[in-house]
């Protein structure tokens, strides 16, 4: 039976780190997910509004087969500039793709929007992302935040504070799957106003709170709820990495980040909305040292959907009330009465 890592974290993935820094005041951070060694990555984008850097070369058919870094942060556009900070941390450590002599770090990233969230945007020349991307890979270790943390600190969902939640899946076979997500969509993870996440067939032991599902379902469960629906088009976006110790090719990692976004799906309604930039990297250490064969391979592709489904709920979850919020956090809503 599949079951929880040690930390129920995606470093228990071995061979990967995470740094996480954010500015209270600015309500928004990065996180960062630091390669031991460089891993085989793809990544897939369902969302009709993305923020990226670097992510054409995780295509298949490119020629740069593995990445040292990936980066989640909010403050949109602007905090693609976390990219730089990652790459400067670690082009001082001597980490990088060798090019003619230079190292050159992959740093592939992605962002959310959270400038429309009650934090102190007015940064002025330049914002503070480069400097957030540095300090979070000097931050890098096995055991990190989640909730209001990192690149979920100013993450906000339909009704809900939004955050950064991580969750590790060990496979019958010893494979280990993790996932990593900030948190910030256009639509729900809890069922109606209830306090029931809709990722529950998928928790394992109480991780979020052991609710189940409501028991009758609300009337308007399946209504649609969005965040700031007057402008909805301009505040929202999960981001997340899928990873695993088994070995994978460039094509298969893609494949796996395709799998992930089921758990999207699974947790989230509505998801993948044009007012979303869904996105998902995926990464593989081979630290297991196994190829898996094609019904394992199925097993993988099924526990990224699952996985993934929980630390979305567990990032919502785990989020925490910051002065000056414009939503609620999970922990305060009463439980649902049929």
């Amino acid at each position: 039976m599949d079951r929880a890592g040690p930390r129920n974290l995606i470093t228990d993935v071995a061979g990967l780190k995470i740094g996480n820094a954010a500015d209270a005041g600015l309500k928004s951070g990065v996180t960062v997910v630091v390669c031991e060694e460089p891993a085989v990555a793809g990544v897939q984008i369902l969302g009709g509004a993305p923020g990226t850097r670097e992510t054409d070369l995780l295509e298949p058919h490119n020629s740069v087969q593995a990445v040292n870094a990936l980066v989640l942060a909010g403050g949109s556009a602007f905090g693609l500039d976390a990219a730089s900070g990652v790459q400067a941390a670690l082009r001082e450590q001597g980490i990088g793709f060798e090019v003619g002599g230079f190292r050159v770090p992959i740093v592939p990233a992605a962002i959310l929007f959270d400038l429309r969230n009650g934090g102190d945007k007015q940064w002025g020349r330049f914002p503070p992302y480069r400097e957030l991307g540095y300090q979070a890979v000097a931050d890098a270790g096995t055991d990190f935040a989640i909730g209001t943390a990192g690149a979920g600190t100013g993450a906000l969902s339909a009704g809900l504070k939004g955050g950064l939640g991580s969750a590790s899946t060990v496979l019958a076979n010893g494979i280990t799957i993790g996932a990593l997500a900030a948190v910030n969509p256009t639509g729900s993870v809890t069922i109606g106003r209830s306090r029931h996440f809709w990722a529950a067939p998928f928790e394992i032991g109480d991780e979020f709170g052991g609710l189940g599902h409501p028991s009758p379902m609300p009337a308007d469960a399946t209504k649609v709820r969005l965040k700031f629906r007057d402008k909805a088009e301009l505040a929202n976006t999960t981001i997340a990495v899928i990873a695993t110790d088994a070995v994978l090719t460039k094509a298969e990692a893609k494949r796996l980040a395709i799998a992930a976004h089921d758990g999207f799906a699974r947790a989230i309604w509505p998801a993948h909305t044009p007012a979303d930039g869904d996105l998902v990297f995926a990464l593989a250490t081979g630290r297991s040292g196994k190829v898996l064969a094609a019904d394992e391979a199925i097993d993988l592709y099924a526990a990224a959907g699952a996985t993934m489904a929980r630390a979305i709920a567990r990032g919502v979850f785990a989020a925490t009330p910051a002065e000056g919020d414009l939503f609620p956090v999970w922990s305060s809503r009463t439980a649902w009465k049929p």
